[in-house]
């Protein structure tokens, strides 16, 4: 994607009804690949949708074209009332330190997408992130949460380390739960809520695409308690 095309990219949340999306990003699906415990371990790729400069994406979880929205939000008379926090994303984590990394952790945020349990937990790694083989594992868990909950420091630098992530649109599809999960942006695109508050731009958010968090416009792991499926990858 080009810097222009990046910079232009944005998800403006229409009041009660979809997220509008910008800027031409690309639009796919991740599975979450568990391992014989049932352990969160890699992100798999899915289906690849078209590109599309403009998108409507579904946010009450009822609409019949899922991930795009058809209308059914006003049908149902959905509530998308933001209630999450505005505050920036330091204000609202915990900082654990670490001999060489260390961590933040908002957990508000978790999307339940479970990376950050194997290995002994991400919050016991970052203890001993001394350890070449320990470091290595705290940062992949770090970099596999899809909510920017856990982000990963730089003690000399006093930096975030953050991976790699172009501007796109991910939808996560978790078969360990058999539940469908949030929208994954990733790549620092700017979010502008229904009366026009701009979110603080983060590398990875994740925002609620089954209609039930308490945290709109972003998850709170209610998918898997709801069960909720999008019937465009069944």
């Amino acid at each position: 994607m080009s810097t222009t095309t990046a910079a232009a990219a944005q998800v403006q949340i229409a009041k009660d009804g979809p997220y509008l999306v910008s800027g031409s990003l690309p639009l796919s699906t991740e599975v979450i690949g568990a391992n014989r415990e049932g352990d969160s371990v890699a992100w798999k790729p899915g289906a690849k949708f078209p590109t599309q400069a403009d998108c409507a994406l579904c946010r009450c979880g009822k609409s019949a074209q899922k991930p795009f929205c058809d209308g059914t939000h006003a049908k149902i008379g959905f509530d998308g009332t933001e209630t999450a926090s505005r505050e920036p994303y330091l204000r609202q984590a915990k900082r654990i330190e670490g001999p060489a990394l260390s961590l933040t952790d908002a957990d508000v945020l978790c999307a339940f997408a479970r990376f950050c349990d194997p290995k002994g937990r991400i919050w016991n790694l970052v203890k001993r992130t001394d350890d070449p083989a320990s470091r290595k594992d705290f940062l992949q868990e770090a970099f596999d949460c899809p909510s920017g909950r856990l982000v990963a420091w730089d003690n000399a630098t006093g930096k975030p380390v953050e991976p790699d992530l172009e501007a796109s649109v991910v939808l996560v599809e978790d078969p360990g739960k058999h539940c469908s999960g949030p929208i994954w942006l990733r790549g620092h695109v700017q979010v502008i809520g229904a009366d026009g508050h701009r979110y603080e731009v983060r590398n990875r958010v994740t925002l609620c695409r089954c209609g039930a968090s308490q945290n709109k416009p972003f998850c709170d792991g209610q998918h898997a308690d709801i069960g909720f499926r999008s019937d465009s990858v069944d």
